[in-house]
């Protein structure tokens, strides 16, 4: 198979809301090896739309349409396919009393426009819309398969994992399982984890290794096709075996996870507690872990130090020591980490400080970051960044960076 994703409406052309629903749509579509070869975005326009699904359904075997399933005018997306299926437009019933059940529930009068988003294809499957309203369809024309999907995230992504994806599958009549491990790592550009790998690469087949460099992570996905899931996973583990012997170093985590997830479940588990003392990051370390469920048990407190007098007086940094290293040194931030452990009387401290920019900073570069962590009965360790960025790109950077040496100290104090 053979997909195009069709986006639908003007405000992604605005550039009012960006198009995370082709992404969304071509990543499931990847897991269970079905190409896209095009994505397209089109405004509110019938004529245009009706341009794209001529030139779409000549180079595709499935067009997955996204927006304009809504009650107003111009939303047009089934007024226009319509006649390419060659049927009518009828009235869901089920559909339609979700709808007026939904109003009723939220006290709201039901305008007569709003029973547009109750009409479907006649004879396509009706998708269920379980977080919205306008339910989605699919039908098969003349060997091309059309699935119309709401615009909303929120209410796309559901209807496209648990209702679409199956009836794709089952029109492909796939029996094979496809499965996927993803490997997520830190500290490593995605070009020298290419090239690291790049023999593996040449030779992959099944499974398939795919790299991937998002904001905080670059990833490799393993994908294997097998009759089950565990055989799946069983041509998967050599491989992920063998890509953990040349660049192990650089994982954090797997799959769903993320440097702030992973440092706090390496907490939690072990019921560590932690305090942070930050300069140049101004609290965006300890905000990126309080974004994770449950690390309330672990947070006992952070400090912002930006400047020498709050590191003396909140923290009681001898200035002699600011004086002799400079507040961007391994000195300061190994000094912020052990303090600021002492005085939350935490099991885990970290301090970070840096030159973020626009200017240089102690003298030291732009984009100079030292960052130290401390916990009892161990060696204080301290790890610097050279980061090249603007100044808020900088401090994001340096609180990521922060998380992935968290992540690499604890570990190590676990094993």
């Amino acid at each position: 198979m053979k997909a195009e994703i069709i986006a639908i409406g003007s405000e992604l052309l605005l550039g009012q809301i960006t198009n995370t629903n082709a992404k969304f749509i071509s990543l499931k579509l990847a897991e269970v090896g079905i190409d896209v070869h095009y994505q397209t975005v089109v405004g509110d326009n019938p004529d245009r739309l009706d341009e794209v699904i001529e030139i779409a359904r000549k180079r595709a075997d499935v067009l997955i349409f996204s927006g304009g399933l809504g009650p107003t005018k111009d939303d047009m997306t089934k007024e226009t396919i319509v006649k390419h299926i060659g049927t009518t437009l009828v009235s869901d019933d089920e559909a339609l009393l979700y709808i007026q059940q939904y109003f009723e529930r939220s006290g709201r009068v039901m305008t007569e426009n709003n029973k547009k988003q109750a009409l479907v294809f006649k004879g396509a499957k009706v998708l269920p819309n379980r977080k919205g309203m306008a339910p989605g369809m699919a039908v098969e024309k003349d060997g091309v398969r059309y699935i119309l999907l709401p615009g909303p995230p929120h209410e796309m992504e559901p209807m496209f994992t648990d209702e679409a994806i199956p009836y794709l599958l089952g029109a492909a009549g796939k029996k094979e399982v496809i499965t996927s491990r993803v490997l997520k790592f830190y500290g490593i550009g995605e070009a020298e984890l290419e090239h690291r790998i790049q023999h593996i690469l040449e030779k992959q087949t099944n499974p398939t290794v795919a790299p991937l460099a998002t904001a905080d992570a670059v990833t490799l996905r393993i994908t294997a096709k097998a009759e089950s899931e565990a055989a799946a996973f069983k041509l998967i583990a050599p491989m992920e075996k063998e890509i953990r012997s040349l660049v192990g170093d650089y994982i954090y985590g797997t799959d769903e996870d993320t440097l702030s997830s992973k440092a706090a479940e390496l907490l939690m588990r072990n019921g560590w507690t932690i305090a942070s003392a930050e300069s140049l990051t101004a609290g965006l370390f300890m905000a990126e872990l309080a974004g994770e469920p449950g690390i309330s048990s672990s947070l006992e407190g952070g400090l912002v130090v930006y400047n020498e007098k709050t590191k003396t007086e909140q923290l009681g940094i001898e200035q002699s020591l600011l004086t002799e290293y400079g507040v961007v040194s391994a000195e300061c931030a190994a000094a912020l980490a052990v303090n600021v452990k002492r005085k939350f009387n935490a099991d885990i401290g970290i301090g970070l400080t840096g030159a973020a920019g626009p200017d240089s900073h102690d003298g030291k570069p732009v984009g100079t970051v030292w960052i130290g962590i401390s916990s009892a009965n161990a060696e204080t360790e301290t790890y610097k960044l050279l980061l090249s960025g603007s100044r808020n790109v900088n401090r994001l950077r340096a609180a990521r960076f922060a998380l992935y040496y968290l992540i690499k100290y604890l570990s190590a104090k676990e094993s």
